[in-house]
């Protein structure tokens, strides 16, 4: 079955967040992320594939294609024989009760899809997102989480009345803080990262009562900040090791 324009309309259009939230289905690429996500509670709207002898757990209609007509529907460089569409699930707000992440204006695609896979690695089930980070269905990001984006409950709210609401202690990281491997850390909090240039929102901020930093070690100490996924991963395990 060779793909049909209609097809490559809808694929191609959904790299485009107007798109997904239109239709509500987003992209993954790549045999390892699509068997990942078809082994969830996701729900599967179409596969395609280049290798007519490739096997997969559920029973679904899988559509024989060509590498050519891979390439074009892929976002890949190097496309890897299988694509497929996904429906979008619709997540609510969970009531914050235990750890969880909280970004604020994430942009980079790269940093969400490794920070989803960070909640994932480090047992944290639920992960907040300001209207303005970008959205965890772009393909990038998809790519990115390999697979994690279906073990995390991710949703886009508003987040300072999200904060006010909770009870929990609430931490950020800030070059000013209190050195996160000599502070006493609770079990469960909120620890809310800001945006790759300019931090966290002073509205933000202000909601905040605690203050961590990441000591540096290098003799020159001239290194101005850490990549918000790296220090992500740090502060994560200085909590989760506690």
């Amino acid at each position: 079955m060779s793909l049909s324009k209609n097809n490559i309309k809808l694929i191609t259009s959904l790299q485009q967040k107007k798109y997904r939230q239109k239709y509500k289905l987003f992209v993954a690429e790549g045999i390892k992320v699509v068997k990942e996500l078809l082994a969830s509670n996701l729900t599967v709207n179409q596969v395609f594939c280049t290798d007519d002898s490739m096997t997969f757990d559920q029973e679904i209609v899988v559509s024989q294609i060509t590498e050519a007509e891979l390439k074009k529907i892929s976002t890949l460089k190097a496309p890897n024989k299988v694509l497929a569409l996904f429906e979008i699930p619709e997540n609510d707000v969970p009531i914050i009760n235990d750890f969880t992440v909280v970004l604020d204006g994430i942009n980079d695609p790269g940093n969400l899809g490794t920070i989803i896979r960070l909640c994932d690695w480090f047992g944290v089930k639920n992960l907040l997102c300001s209207k303005n980070t970008v959205d965890c269905y772009n393909s990038k990001v998809v790519q990115a989480t390999m697979g994690s984006l279906t073990r995390v409950c991710i949703s886009y709210t508003d987040l300072p009345e999200v904060l006010k609401n909770s009870d929990l202690p609430k931490y950020t990281a800030d070059m000013n803080g209190e050195s996160v491997y000599g502070s006493i850390l609770p079990q469960k909090a909120i620890l809310v990262m800001g945006n790759e240039a300019n931090g966290i929102t002073e509205e933000i901020d202000s909601i905040i009562n605690n203050q961590l930093t990441i000591p540096r070690f290098g003799d020159l100490k001239e290194t101005e900040s850490l990549n918000v996924a790296t220090a992500t991963a740090i502060l994560l395990s200085e909590f989760k090791r506690r």
